[in-house]
């Protein structure tokens, strides 16, 4: 027996709702992965001891990471007061200047494609019903979705570049000593790979795409650091 045609129940998938912890976790986990296998890679490119090169490798977890959280907070803090600051200022605006915000919405859903009367019906309307949050949505472009978090980003923006980071430094430190290059190279692309398909995945974007970008900076970079630790052979 069929279900009555208004019994059905539409719903939409979006991806969007993701971007603010999805950003921070992708950043911290492809940086991770690529800076502390860049590190090692060039430390051992420059003939360090495996201690000297595991220590290169712990280094760079800890400093990242920490790097990672200060900077998301700082960041992220940042944008915040922004948007402290564009709220006061649009409270204020509409404690005196009432009429002039209820023109500003109304020209803003005219702009939109809506009538001049509806514009005005709907500015009044979300007006009575909230007027600061109308104009931080539609005005300023502000919603909880894109909000700032300053503590959320740095958590997880040290907490993933950690995850990243173990990588290759357990790739280091269960390689034989005469493959480790080759061995973190191999681990470090391939966990780069990976985290750029589920990073497409979460966001709906092209899998091939992303897979693609990570990995070729992957290879730039841990060139980059082995040429250098094989010219100047020291520790950096």
């Amino acid at each position: 027996m069929n279900e009555p045609a208004d019994s059905y129940i539409h719903v939409e998938h979006h991806y969007f709702q993701r971007v603010g912890w999805l950003r921070a976790a992708v950043l911290g986990a492809n940086d991770g992965i690529l800076s502390t296998a860049s590190l090692v890679i060039g430390v051992a490119s420059a003939d360090a001891t495996p201690g000297a090169i595991l220590t290169a490798g712990l280094a760079g977890l800890v400093a990242g990471a920490m790097s990672m959280a200060a900077g998301e907070y700082v960041s992220v803090s940042s944008q915040a007061d922004l948007e402290k600051a564009d709220i006061a200022i649009e409270k204020a605006a509409l404690a005196d200047h009432p009429e002039a915000e209820l023109e500003e919405l109304t020209d803003i859903y005219l702009k939109r494609g809506l009538n001049p009367d509806t514009a005005l019906e709907v500015a009044r309307q979300l007006t009575a019903h909230d007027a600061l949050e109308a104009h931080a949505r539609d005005e300023l472009g502000m919603n909880d979705v894109v909000a700032a978090r300053p503590v959320q980003a740095a958590l997880s923006s040290a907490a993933t570049f950690s995850i990243g980071a173990v990588l290759p430094v357990l790739a280091a430190v269960f390689s034989p000593a005469n493959l480790l290059t080759p061995v973190v190279a191999i681990v470090s692309l391939l966990s780069l790979a990976i985290l750029g398909a589920l990073s497409a995945r979460a966001g709906g974007a092209s899998k091939s795409k992303a897979i693609v970008r990570v990995v070729f900076w992957g290879v730039a970079a841990m060139v980059v650091t082995g040429v250098i630790g094989k010219l100047f052979g020291t520790v950096v």
